[in-house]
C-alpha cells in the first residue's frame, strides 16, 4: 500500500512541478493523507519524504512582476548522504503553515554542501501556497519535505533529450542540464517574462562551453516594448513553439544518416532513442504533447509530437 501511495504522489509531482498548486496534488493529498497530512516535523534528522524539516529563508529577490528567486537553507548535517536521491530531477514539498497545505517545488541547482536550495517561484492569484510563499521574509521558517524524484534517468536509454518548457516550467530542466545531452526550447509571453539573469547566465555560459551537449532557444508571443533590447547572447524567436521549430532541433540533433533527412522533413522518429520532456502551462503541454489522462496520468501522446510520429515511450509530461 505504501508503495502505491508513493507512486500516486510521484505522479502528482510530475504534474505539479510547473506550478505549485493544482488538482493533482489536491487529489493525492485528500485521497492519501497519511504521508502528507500525518508527516511530523523533525529538526534533528536528515531531510526525508516522510517528515518536514524546518528551513530558513536566507534570501529573497524579486525577478519580475509576481516572481521571485528564494533561497532556503537547512543545516548541512541534515542533507542526506545518498546521492541517488537527488538525481537527476527532484522536488520538495513546501508546506503553508497557515492552512496546512503543501505543494511541490523544484530547486534550481539542487542542494549545495551548505544546505542551500534555490527556487524560482511565481505568485498565482488562486494559488494559496504560492501567495503564502511569495509573502515570506528573510529569516522566516519554511517547512519542506523530500526529496522526491520527479523523473528518473536511465543510463543508455536515450541518445537525445528534447526539453520543451514554458514559464517557470524550465525549473525541473535546470537540474538536468549537466546530466545529459539535450536541447531546450522555452517559451514566455514576453521578453520580460523570460527566466531572470540568475537562471539565464549559467545557461548561457554552459551553452557556450558545451555547444555539442546543450543548445537553447527562446520563443516569445510578442516582443512588446522590449524589441531591440533583447539580450544579444540569446536566440529569441517571435511566435510559439511549433512543429517546424521542433523539427529544426530534431534535424540538428539527429544521429541518423544525413541523407535520410533529404527525403522528408517529417521523417519517422519512432525508432530513435529520443525523449521529449514537456513542462509548462496546461494549454502548452496539450498543444505539444496532448492532454493529460484521467487523474493527471500521462495520457496518450497528442499534439505536435503525435504528428511527428512519437510513441508514448518517447514522451513524458511533467
Amino acid at each position: 500500500m505504501l508503495a502505491f501511495v508513493l507512486e500516486v504522489l510521484r505522479q502528482s509531482i510530475h504534474r505539479d512541478c510547473y506550478r505549485g498548486g493544482t488538482l493533482a496534488a489536491v487529489a493525492a493529498y485528500l485521497l492519501f493523507p497519511d504521508i502528507s497530512r500525518g508527516a511530523p516535523t523533525c529538526d534533528n534528522i536528515p531531510l526525508s519524504p516522510f517528515h518536514f524539516t524546518p528551513a530558513k529563508l536566507v534570501s529573497s529577490t524579486i525577478t519580475s512582476s509576481g516572481t521571485k528567486i528564494l533561497t532556503v537553507a537547512i543545516p548541512p548535517e541534515l542533507v542526506p548522504k545518498e546521492s541517488d536521491l537527488f538525481a537527476p530531477i527532484w522536488s520538495v514539498f513546501i508546506k503553508d503553515d497557515d492552512i496546512q497545505v503543501e505543494r511541490p517545488y523544484t530547486p534550481l541547482d539542487g542542494v549545495d554542501e551548505n544546505g542551500n536550495m534555490k527556487f524560482w517561484i511565481k505568485r498565482y492569484q488562486h494559488g494559496e501556497v504560492s501567495r503564502w510563499l511569495y509573502s515570506k521574509q528573510v529569516g522566516d521558517t519554511i517547512e519542506i519535505r523530500g526529496p522526491l524524484k520527479t523523473w528518473s534517468w536511465k543510463d543508455d536509454a536515450w541518445d537525445e533529450i528534447i526539453l520543451i518548457s514554458g514559464g517557470t516550467g524550465i525549473t525541473p530542466f535546470y537540474q538536468l542540464l549537466r546530466a545529459a545531452e539535450s536541447h531546450c526550447l522555452h517559451s514566455s509571453r514576453t521578453p520580460s517574462e523570460l527566466p531572470p539573469r540568475d537562471i539565464l547566465d549559467p545557461l548561457i555560459k554552459f551553452t557556450q562551453h558545451n555547444p555539442e551537449k546543450f543548445r537553447l532557444k527562446f520563443f516569445v508571443d510578442s516582443f512588446g516594448e522590449s524589441k531591440g533590447q533583447i539580450f544579444t547572447e540569446l536566440e529569441v524567436h517571435k511566435g510559439r513553439i511549433s512543429k517546424d521549430s521542433i523539427c529544426g532541433v530534431l534535424n540538428s540533433a539527429s544521429r541518423i544518416p544525413w541523407w535520410r533527412n533529404l527525403f522528408s522533413q517529417d521523417s519517422d522518429i519512432s525508432d530513435r532513442k529520443i525523449l521529449f520532456l514537456v513542462c509548462g502551462p496546461e494549454q502548452m503541454v496539450e498543444a505539444i504533447a496532448g492532454p493529460y489522462g484521467r487523474n493527471y496520468s500521462q495520457g496518450p501522446v497528442g499534439g505536435v509530437l503525435r504528428s511527428l510520429g512519437c510513441k508514448s515511450r518517447q514522451v513524458w509530461k511533467l
